[in-house]
């Protein structure tokens, strides 16, 4: 398999990838028979990984680190290394479902609310007939119980895994477990359960493609939004910032 170009991006490895590379990617990984991590970095995890410097050495050490999101697609080019497109963690989630119906690799789907996960495996399947569901399980459980819950997920024989608990408890439960879940593709997915269940909306598709989804959203839910709204103007200060350092470096 060969290195997948990245550029860096305030400290954190981003993949120059398109979605189409990415689903390469993945059936690579799921054929090798070897664990391995997808992080979705979008710009709020960015800015937080400045200050926690062990979710930033756990995006860096990932197999695969894609473009979640318009502000580190605006990131990368206001610092003059530019990506290609955006790949969300909900898109590809839902493309790695349509593979396994096609393709009858099995998944696990872990975390949200007790419910929600079995609701998005089951709706995902009527979606896509032919679905592999492993095994579902709710994310409410703390991490002296990670052990017990990864002893399940490798029961089931899943070959991927997909974990809704946010960043970075998610991101965090893959690495510290990634040798006793016996998958080869493990990958955060947020919120992505809520979506799939039909229990949250996500935005029309023309705001999607206006890339003001992240408005939609804060909308939605104004109080829950205003902590990340607060990492990304953060985020959008440190970019700049860095604009500015790399422009006085080349006077």
């Amino acid at each position: 398999m060969s290195e997948t170009p990245h550029i860096t991006l305030l400290g954190i490895k981003v993949h120059r990838v398109d979605m189409a590379t990415t689903l390469d990617l993945i059936r690579e990984f799921i054929a090798s028979g070897r664990p391995h991590m997808i992080v979705t970095a979008d710009a709020s995890s960015i800015a937080r990984s400045q200050t926690d410097h062990e979710l930033r050495d756990l995006i860096n050490d990932a197999d695969l680190v894609t473009p979640d999101g318009i502000g580190v697609l605006w990131g990368a080019e206001k610092l003059g290394t530019p990506l290609i497109e955006r790949v969300s963690g909900v898109e590809i989630a839902e493309r790695m479902c349509e593979m396994s119906a096609r393709e009858g690799f099995s998944i696990y789907f872990l975390g949200a609310a007790p419910g929600v996960a079995e609701l998005a495996a089951q709706k995902m399947g009527e979606k896509y007939p032919g679905l592999v569901v492993a095994g579902t399980h709710d994310g409410y459980f703390d991490a002296s119980h990670d052990v017990e819950i990864a002893a399940l997920v490798k029961a089931s024989g899943a070959r991927a895994l997909l974990v809704a608990m946010g960043i970075p408890r998610q991101e965090k439960f893959i690495r510290d477990n990634m040798d006793g879940l016996g998958v080869c593709v493990a990958m955060g997915v947020g919120g992505s359960f809520d979506v799939f269940s039909g229990k949250v909306r996500r935005a029309p598709g023309f705001i999607q493609k206006l890339k003001i989804e992240w408005l939609y959203r804060f909308l939605q839910d104004p109080k829950g939004k205003f902590s990340r709204m607060h990492l990304l103007r953060h985020y959008r200060s440190m970019v700049l910032r860095e604009r500015e350092k790399i422009a006085e470096a080349r006077k």
